[in-house]
């Protein structure tokens, strides 16, 4: 029997029908139970040692609960794009997207995407379920007891799936999370085909990706855009690193393992 580790790319996104999740056919890792879980907009495929589709929608709900009376009672919670005070009287799920905003300079719900996902995958795993991978609109909470790696979409750019981030076990559990100003329905104000944050916190992956995206695009020189955008990324706290992908132009910042994808 062979002690090398067993390795699995799992796609980021698609390049076609984004909508429709194709991207979700390509995930490697057979060995885990696939669930889809839907609950309103939330749209989760979840890969995990066991089937968790119940379990994970009870949890969905009850996130989304509590998500939906907060904002009820504090409006500018979901439509602020500056950072907003913390709230210790807030469930943690809330006080979660409060802090990733203030650390990455974004409104709180730049992280709701990767909070959801995270605070789903952490329950899980309390619960005793050993490997689990969550993934919400291509933004991923990664759990692993072997070495994964992650290929990025960057939309039509040369380089999209062609570029992978590759994790040991020894790095998991981490959130791993995607803004692109060309690809998806979330909120960017840049140009960059894929900024993609690695951190252990997902909430705070999220909203950094959203914050570093926004850089791209104030300058018509990619690279110099994206050299802005790096350097900007070693004053968010708590970030692992990045990658920024733009047309045929990329650049890196931090603890990450480039890898070339066939």
């Amino acid at each position: 029997m062979s002690g090398r580790k067993k390795k699995e790319t799992v796609r980021h996104k698609a390049p076609e029908s984004y909508r429709n999740r194709d991207y979700r056919k390509m995930v490697m890792g057979r060995e885990l139970v696939s669930s889809i879980v839907r609950v309103g907009e939330t749209d989760l495929h979840v890969l995990a040692d066991r089937d968790v589709s119940l379990q994970v929608k009870d949890l969905v709900v009850r996130f989304r609960l509590q998500l939906e009376r907060y904002i009820q009672k504090n409006p500018a919670f979901k439509t602020s794009l500056m950072p907003l005070p913390g709230d210790p009287a807030a469930p943690p799920l809330i006080r979660e997207m409060l802090q990733a905003g203030y650390d990455a300079g974004v409104g709180p719900m730049a992280a709701v995407a990767g909070v959801v996902a995270g605070n789903v995958g952490k329950a899980l795993v309390a619960d005793g379920v050993q490997e689990v991978i969550v993934e919400n609109g291509g933004d991923i909470y990664l759990h692993r007891n072997v070495d994964a790696t992650i290929a990025i979409f960057a939309g039509q750019s040369p380089l999209s799936y062609n570029v992978g981030i590759q994790f040991s076990r020894e790095q998991m559990p981490c959130g791993v999370c995607t803004s692109s100003g060309s690809v998806g329905h979330s909120l960017s104000f840049g140009d960059a085909d894929s900024v993609t944050v690695v951190a252990d916190s997902i909430a705070l992956a999220d909203a950094a990706a959203t914050r570093l995206g926004n850089e791209i695009g104030k300058n018509n020189d990619r690279k110099v855009a994206i050299s802005t955008a790096l350097e900007y990324s070693k004053k968010i706290i708590g970030i692992r690193g990045v990658v920024i992908i733009c047309a045929d132009v990329m650049g890196a910042a931090g603890d990450i393992e480039l890898v070339r994808l066939q």
